[in-house]
């Protein structure tokens, strides 16, 4: 029989141990800062309906492995929460197993080998839904894949509210692995994938470049990805370009719609005029210019400029439009969700541009007429101030930046997470510069 001071020992040890094993527990937060309802599933875990903005928090205990977290799209459910999805599907609100492909999923395992945990973004479910993978703590490096997926997905591979994983189309061992480690490897396929988002599972054994580790009990965010819709409002074709993100050409009425991942910082989208470009994407444009269709860099000024930085100090979104490459195309850029107010510059600069900054299709600024600190301020902060030039810009356009270090009046903020479009030529603005017809650019 157990003595009484052995039984207090016992007990003492179950919960040390069961102390020790909660503080290893992981946190989750599921957000969605997509512009529609996702239902989050997670197994362990179960299952969240989240309108946009919306948060679920989930905790995981330590030595868990074989997890995902994954985003379902256009569900219907009862009130007993049965019911089906277009994606990720598993019959239910609450998932007890995982979901139908198409799905991009956040994989796990934690506290694994030397106390690590090991994280993926998996496309080998196909893709459905834009995703951040980030830890919260521990100092080591999030994952994401937020390019553009269904939009370009092969004909192959289209399925509805998403793109198809290969090995669910053919299924046969080229795609699917199932012969064991070894037997295939990438394919035109899994390329299309792993081009887009080279952090991410493209076929089953594509291990070596798509498993990450963070220390065990780290916690994370998975982040179904915040939203810029580009829109082009002028009545002349504008090739909107974006940093990161590329490039796209959109004629009067067209939108452009943008995943970008919670942290993105230095980024930038702008408007380019009379471009021509060839077959593979190479060309010019007359402002904005960065050398083709899909940028991978900054344009050449004259051009006007929405730059944001996401989740930042206090998991605030800094936005702002500036006029320190100059101006080419009016612009509104506001939030559509967030609660916080848009910016604009939609005077007509082009038209009253002083005549030492006039370009073709738009209106410099000056370091790049000058290059002199004066209007640079290359020399560091505090070595420059308005001048005659930045006056004219600032007058017409008071939320913009008009001189490198005009930030009290020129950054906003918005929560993190909120969603934002960018509009070219919003009502009331110029209708600047020509617009072409046949070969001929008239008014």
């Amino acid at each position: 029989m157990m003595s009484l001071a052995n039984l207090l020992l016992s007990i003492q040890l179950l919960l040390i141990s069961f102390f020790l094993i909660s503080s290893q527990a992981a946190v989750f937060e599921i957000r969605n800062e997509c512009p529609y309802t996702v239902w989050a599933a997670a197994s362990p875990g179960g299952g969240r309906r989240l309108d946009r903005g919306q948060s679920w928090t989930l905790n995981v205990a330590a030595g868990t492995a074989m997890a995902r977290i994954w985003g379902r799209t256009k569900c219907n459910f009862d009130a007993g929460g049965r019911g089906r999805c277009e994606t990720g599907d598993c019959g239910a609100l609450e998932c007890k197993g995982w979901g139908v492909p198409p799905n991009t999923l956040a994989e796990y395992a934690l506290n694994q080998f030397g106390n690590k945990d090991f994280i993926d973004i998996s496309l080998v479910d196909g893709f459905n839904i834009p995703m951040d993978f980030s830890p919260t703590s521990g100092g080591c490096r999030g994952i994401k894949c937020t390019a553009d997926i269904n939009g370009q997905c092969p004909g192959e591979l289209r399925a509805p509210g998403g793109c198809n994983n290969p090995c669910t189309v053919f299924k046969t061992n080229e795609y699917c692995c199932t012969q064991g480690q070894g037997t295939c490897g990438p394919t035109n396929f899994s390329k299309f994938f792993k081009a887009r988002c080279p952090d991410a599972y493209s076929f089953p054994q594509d291990d070596p470049t798509s498993t990450f580790t963070c220390p065990g009990g780290t916690n994370y965010r998975v982040v179904f990805s915040a939203v810029f819709e580009i829109r082009n409002e002028c009545p002349y074709t504008v090739w909107a370009a974006a940093s990161p993100g590329g490039g796209r050409r959109l004629d009067r009425g067209q939108s452009w719609t943008l995943n970008v991942a919670a942290g993105t910082a230095m980024a930038r989208i702008w408007g380019r005029t009379k471009c021509n470009f060839d077959a593979g994407g190479r060309g010019r444009c007359e402002t904005g210019d960065c050398g083709a269709l899909e940028c991978k860099g900054w344009g050449v000024p004259p051009n006007t400029l929405a730059e944001y930085a996401l989740n930042q100090f206090g998991n605030k979104d800094f936005i702002d439009i500036s006029l320190v490459d100059g101006f080419n195309i009016p612009m509104d850029f506001s939030p559509t969700s967030g609660g916080c107010r848009g910016i604009k510059c939609t005077a007509d600069i082009n038209g009253q541009c002083p005549g030492e900054l006039r370009a073709p299709g738009g209106c410099n600024n000056p370091c790049t007429v000058f290059k002199t600190n004066e209007y640079c301020c290359t020399q560091g902060q505090g070595t420059c101030g308005p001048t005659n030039f930045s006056k004219f810009f600032k007058a017409r356009c008071p939320d913009a930046y008009s001189f490198p270090q005009d930030d009290p009046t020129s950054t906003f903020t918005c929560p993190g997470g909120t969603n934002y479009r960018v509009v070219f030529c919003p009502k009331g603005s110029p209708r600047f510069p020509l617009e072409m017809v046949g070969n001929i650019w008239e008014e």
